[in-house]
């Protein structure tokens, strides 16, 4: 079910109601007055409209516990609501950094560089992988800079970049920065990642 922005309170609410599981996907950078910033040049394409509607999901789902998977901007998203803040723009701000965007899409296509996840989370069970080091692919230029203190980060770039949160007292409430739905055919990790939400919604 695609969810409209332009509706009201109310309706907003019965369509979560009908919902066993959200997915926020990826898309413009969300508003930084969400989260107390003033708005660097490099925030581009914002849609308060969208913050506004996705916002509002996001704090029903964390506090009744409905599952949801947030991807890429949706990671932002997910941090913004429940109390963080944002990297505008990484090249910007941090020095060093891996090149988390890109010039085309070609990188929603094939992994870009590796991040590491924590042993044992919901994250590397839902994916299903072992340790060590997993390919992503990656078309993000902002990033979470202070993590909600509700989200435990579970994965991370070489570089810092946070790259994978979930909520540690939910029954499936992830985050990750990548784009897990475009290599779903050639990757079976990220293939099992939606079937973990599928499971969750189920139960």
């Amino acid at each position: 079910m695609l969810i409209p922005l332009y509706v009201g309170a109310e309706t907003l609410r019965s369509i979560y109601e009908r919902l066993d599981g959200i997915v926020l996907s990826g898309g413009g950078d969300v508003d930084p007055s969400y989260y107390g910033a003033e708005r660097s040049p490099y925030t581009v394409r914002v849609n308060r409209e969208r913050d506004e509607v996705e916002l509002q999901l996001t704090r029903w789902a964390c506090a009744e516990d409905k599952p949801l998977l947030a991807i890429c901007r949706g990671i932002q998203v997910l941090n913004v609501a429940l109390g963080g803040t944002l990297i505008q723009d990484i090249r910007d701000e941090i020095s060093g950094a891996l090149r988390h965007d890109a010039n085309s899409d070609v990188w929603f296509e094939r992994p870009a560089h590796t991040i590491t996840l924590t042993d044992g989370s919901r994250l590397q069970r839902a994916l299903g992988v072992g340790e060590g080091p997993l390919e992503v692919n990656s078309l993000h230029h902002q990033a979470l800079k202070d993590v909600a203190t509700a989200l435990d980060v579970v994965a991370r770039a070489s570089d810092g970049i946070v790259e994978g949160v979930e909520m540690p007292e939910r029954r499936f409430i992830v985050g990750v920065q990548w784009h897990p739905e475009t290599l779903v055919d050639e990757h079976p990790p990220m293939r099992r990642l939606f079937e973990a939400l599928v499971r969750a919604a189920q139960g």
